[in-house]
């Protein structure tokens, strides 16, 4: 089962007013264990960056400058996370700024239903509980120190951490991961077992259990 750990990072907090992407960062996970896969971009979002913005992520207009814009990137971003479902924290967030710029570019936007929002399931396992990532971190014992500032990419990769642990937790990784690990396993169990015998008894074992029950004082199975 693939699916897409996602975050990206803007100018604000409302593409209506002209809030941009800066930055899209994707981790591809199957069977809620990522892959090694990452899709990763800064972007270019062809305006200046707002000082409340900065202090989030710390991109400034300049660095972005030297990046492409994001008409130059969507295909690729689309061909990466494809049709499979995009796993976001606070889902609805994302999902509006994907889609402004895909309907920017003429593009079709997004479903939600192709979104799973981690934040809503958090909140479902643990009520009245943070649910934002820090807090995620420090329940599930991941480690976010490197967290100083929001970062696309390093987000989506402790969001699939996160993710394996609303999920159910890592002792998934304790089942065969496929079925030539399962085929081995059953291979061992025949080599470990013992050869099979005949079914009856010999006669001189006969002998051994007639001698053994005479031994036994008033049994059960003489009474009446």
């Amino acid at each position: 089962m693939r699916e897409i750990s996602l975050d990206t990072e803007t100018t604000g907090f409302d593409p209506s007013t002209g809030d941009r992407i800066v930055e899209i960062g994707c981790v591809e996970m199957e069977s809620f264990v990522p892959t090694g896969r990452v899709f990763h971009r800064y972007i270019n979002p062809e305006r200046d960056m707002p000082e409340g913005a900065f202090k989030v992520h710390g991109l400034s207009e300049q660095f972005l400058r030297k990046h492409n814009v994001i008409a130059d990137e969507i295909d690729e971003f689309l061909d990466f996370i494809g049709d499979s479902k995009l796993v976001i924290h606070n889902a609805e967030f994302d999902m509006k700024f994907i889609n402004a710029e895909l309907i920017r570019l003429k593009r079709p936007p997004l479903s939600m239903s192709q979104s799973i929002d981690t934040v809503a399931m958090a909140r479902k396992m643990f009520p009245g509980a943070q649910a934002n990532l820090d807090a995620l971190c420090r329940r599930f014992k991941i480690d976010n120190s490197s967290r100083t500032k929001h970062g696309a990419l390093l987000d989506a990769e402790l969001l699939a951490e996160v993710y394996l642990e609303l999920k159910g937790g890592r002792q998934r990784g304790l089942s065969l991961s496929s079925d030539e690990e399962g085929q081995k396993a059953g291979v061992m169990a025949k080599s470990l077992a013992r050869p099979p015998r005949d079914h009856f008894a010999t006669e001189e074992e006969l002998a051994r259990h007639a001698a053994f029950l005479e031994k036994i004082k008033e049994p059960i199975w003489n009474r009446e």
